[in-house]
């Protein structure tokens, strides 16, 4: 417990951490008096394991149960304390950009991305039974950040707005063809379609969404006017008018960002414009911690402006418009979670225990990491002429 004790008192400097070891002895860690959060560790062999690897860790002991929330709080409020503490801040000595280096190499590595590794990451998080997405997502299955014009929004509310946001953007018409690379379930493809009457093609390399988008396509009598296939982005050679990609950027690595940014130019007709839809990062280039890589998105990786600018730069495409989302994702973080909690015997059922803290984990941990660690949404219009899009933004707030 020695170490642990001495990285937390140099750590903890808002709120309170209590923590009591296997012997029951508590530890406590004073910066302000509120909030006040006690921890239990079960084992002797907790302290050392989030000593020495603690982004790896701290969800496994969580995931086990050897390490828990005590007094009425729960793993969010302990995730929110530690990151606050760490908070993405000038001069803040405690937030490290890029992480340690051996897991800036794991990131690297998890980053080289050819097809058949692809397939296989996607497959680890989008092809679990649907049954668990129908609990926490919203009816049109939007498993991304929704855009919350309006506090008062709900959560179908919200992603409505980002979907009717991004058709806004890529200023469509019905006679457009549409690429919608990473299209998930079906749903941002089969609303484009129902609100201009432009054409859709999606590509997926997850089993599971490809066969549910078929069948709503099928089920929607649109399948002659929205089509999915089971392609990687890599592989299409037709030509668009519009290409759209939602919450599929962080899924390309970083060794494919040229790679995937001269796709979207070569698949653009020359008057053609794109939407690109990512998490990014505000406090620049950095690395996916080694428990997010090892149970939830491996392949995974959130750029920063920095990483992402350059190379759209050198695809030849004009940035026509960029927007910065900031806490809408939390905000979207927090309504998963909340539904989660409230189909946990369904989904214990589904899966087992272990299954269901490591969901809680990784929600709880995403939200408090746009709250604090500087974890943001980016939106990209793209062109290949200058003068494609309206030269103002006022055709976005017409509605």
């Amino acid at each position: 417990m020695f170490l642990l004790a001495f990285f937390l008192k140099k750590l903890i400097r808002e709120g309170t951490l209590h923590v009591i070891d296997a012997s029951g002895t508590k530890h406590s860690f004073v910066g302000t008096p509120t909030p006040e959060i006690t921890i239990r560790l079960h084992d002797n062999s907790v302290p050392r394991k989030l000593f020495l690897k603690p982004d790896l860790k701290a969800g496994e002991c969580y995931m086990d149960g050897s390490l828990t929330v005590e007094e009425g709080k729960d793993i969010y409020d302990f995730l929110y304390m530690i990151t606050k503490n760490m908070e993405w801040r000038k001069g803040n000595p405690m937030h490290l950009t890029g992480g340690d280096p051996y897991s800036r190499f794991k990131s690297w590595i998890a980053q080289i991305n050819p097809t058949g590794r692809s397939q296989k990451n996607v497959a680890h998080h989008y092809d679990l039974s649907g049954k668990l997405y129908d609990m926490f997502l919203d009816p049109d299955r939007q498993y991304s950040c929704a855009y919350y014009r309006s506090a008062e929004d709900t959560l179908e509310q919200a992603q409505e707005n980002k979907k009717n946001l991004i058709a806004t953007k890529l200023l469509l018409e019905d006679h457009h063809e549409v690429l919608d690379i990473g299209c998930g379930w079906g749903g941002l493809a089969l609303h484009l379609n129902k609100i201009s009457g432009a054409s859709v093609t999606g590509v997926t390399l997850s089993q599971e969404q490809y066969d549910i988008a078929r069948k709503r396509a099928k089920d929607g009598n649109v399948s002659d006017k929205v089509r999915f296939n089971f392609q990687d982005y890599r592989d299409v050679t037709q030509k668009f008018d519009r290409v759209v990609s939602v919450g599929m950027f962080e899924h390309v690595g970083r060794r494919q960002y040229q790679t995937y940014f001269d796709k979207v130019y070569d698949c653009l007709n020359d008057d053609g414009v794109a939407l690109i839809h990512t998490i990014g990062r505000a406090d620049g280039k950095g690395s996916t911690d080694p428990w997010t890589i090892k149970y939830i998105f491996p392949g995974g990786y959130a750029p920063s402006l920095s990483e992402i600018a350059p190379i759209i730069e050198k695809a030849g495409l004009y940035i026509t418009d960029m927007e910065v989302w900031r806490l809408h994702y939390a905000k979207t973080l927090k309504e998963w979670r909340a539904r989660v909690y409230k189909n946990k015997a369904a989904i214990i059922d589904l899966y087992d225990e272990r299954f269901f803290r490591m969901w809680d984990f990784y929600l709880a941990s995403a939200e408090a990491s746009f709250r604090n660690l500087g974890h943001v949404v980016f939106q990209f219009q793209l062109a290949k002429k200058v003068g494609t899009v309206p030269l103002t933004r006022d055709y976005l707030f017409k509605n």
